[in-house]
């Protein structure tokens, strides 16, 4: 008697990645990271997340939310300026909500990618101000 082939062990199959997910899957408070640190160019997401317990834990967060704070804090000191200098200031003050909005959305995309991403005196001052660098074993 010749016995019937066995149908071959079914395959166990994993889920595709979610294109949102980080690269390292890490979460906080039920956000990746690195989507949290995009969301704090939001400039009432960034003080959300500096007030908020598991937000102001992670260091990535925590630096991209204090660089769009200061971001905040150096538009409007710009506009301030540049209001008081006529004409070539007013001509100047027209282009600034676009290069901030620019700026913004460059760090958000560098925060998305898990990037730390230092805009020139802005992000020195929130790398200082975010806290020591995480000791990796």
């Amino acid at each position: 008697m010749t016995e019937a082939p066995k149908p071959p062990p079914p395959q166990k199959s994993t889920p595709p990645a979610s294109p949102s997910s980080s690269s390292t899957g890490t979460q906080v408070g039920g956000l990746d990271v690195n989507v949290a640190a995009a969301l704090s160019y939001f400039l009432i997401i960034a003080i959300v997340w500096l007030v908020l317990e598991p937000y102001n834990k992670n260091r990535f967060i925590r630096f991209h939310a204090i660089q769009a704070i200061g971001l905040a804090v150096v538009s409007m000191g710009l506009s301030i300026v540049l209001g008081m200098i006529p004409i070539l200031g007013w001509i100047a003050l027209i282009f600034l909500p676009l290069v901030i909005f620019a700026a913004a959305v460059l760090c958000a995309v560098k925060a998305f990618r898990n990037e730390w991403f230092k805009l020139p005196v802005i992000g020195d001052f929130a790398e200082k101000q975010a806290g020591p660098a995480e000791k990796r074993s």
